[in-house]
């Protein structure tokens, strides 16, 4: 390959494991930041906004396949638009998004569900944008990750109590795998909306807090808290999974166990 792929999100949790895998399959690597790096590795970084398009068209220059990981709690489909548009006048070949499974199928439509699942909506929005932009496009929805569901219960493990969602049942998946898929559809044709990327079990919310806490070494009570809502609704109905589509292999408790290592409980948490 001659033309570099770029990359945006290219220094987050998928994007650290999406470009050396790239790297290591012979592609020149490109990632999107918003300050200015020196190359490492083989990896070029071009500074760029995708909040208000500056420096987007340099990044696309000669660039055949943009890779889309980039994401935050809010406005992804405006950013999506805009390096849909961009990326449309590059003539660039293939535009691989990055989504969340249940986009599609969890409702926001009030103040609570905006407040608190707006992300799917904008993760929605910024798949129909890269479906509208001209681009031959595939697009790849995730379940949960474990990393990110890692890091909800450190941070609500610094509460007396561990508070979960009742009812909430969540299928989180390796992002390493999700990393291997994302490089094959990359480096393949353009192929739409692709088949689901979930992890290989569903546990209730709390089941997944106890091994948090068990694996941590930590004592808290958990509580289930109920959340209003009818994307809330959605979630106990199950739209954020995909049991049909459980093809990842790495499970909750191997995660917490490489990542938390051994530990015995401690009397004084």
């Amino acid at each position: 390959m001659t033309a570099p792929i770029l990359v945006t999100g290219g220094t987050g949790t998928l994007g650290r494991l999406v470009v050396p895998r790239l790297r290591a399959a012979g592609a020149a690597v490109r990632v999107l930041t918003r300050q200015d790096r020196e190359p490492t590795d083989g990896v070029d970084y071009v500074v760029g906004q995708l909040d208000t398009g500056a420096g987007i068209a340099a990044a696309l220059s000669g660039v055949d396949v943009v890779v889309h990981l980039a994401g935050s709690r809010t406005g992804d489909g405006a950013r999506a638009g805009t390096l849909g548009r961009a990326a449309a006048e590059a003539g660039v070949r293939h535009l691989l998004n990055m989504s969340v499974v249940g986009s599609d199928r969890v409702p926001v439509v009030s103040r609570a569900d905006r407040a608190m699942f707006g992300y799917l909506a904008d993760k929605l929005a910024a798949e129909q944008a890269i479906a509208g932009s001209g681009v031959p496009w595939t697009t790849l929805r995730a379940t949960q990750f474990h990393d990110a569901l890692l890091i909800v219960m450190q941070a609500a493990a610094k509460l007396p109590v561990l508070p979960v969602f009742a009812g909430f049942r969540f299928q989180p998946v390796d992002a390493r795998e999700v990393a291997d898929r994302v490089v094959e559809l990359a480096l393949g044709e353009p192929a739409g909306l692709v088949p689901d990327f979930a992890g290989p079990e569903i546990h209730p919310m709390a089941a997944l807090a106890r091994d948090y806490l068990r694996a941590a070494g930590k004592h808290r009570p958990v509580l289930p808290v109920r959340v209003p809502g009818r994307a809330a609704r959605a979630y106990r109905d199950g739209a954020n999974l995909a049991p049909e589509r459980a093809v990842g292999t790495r499970t909750w408790a191997e995660f917490l166990a490489e990542r938390l290592g051994p530990r015995r409980l401690s009397p004084v948490e």
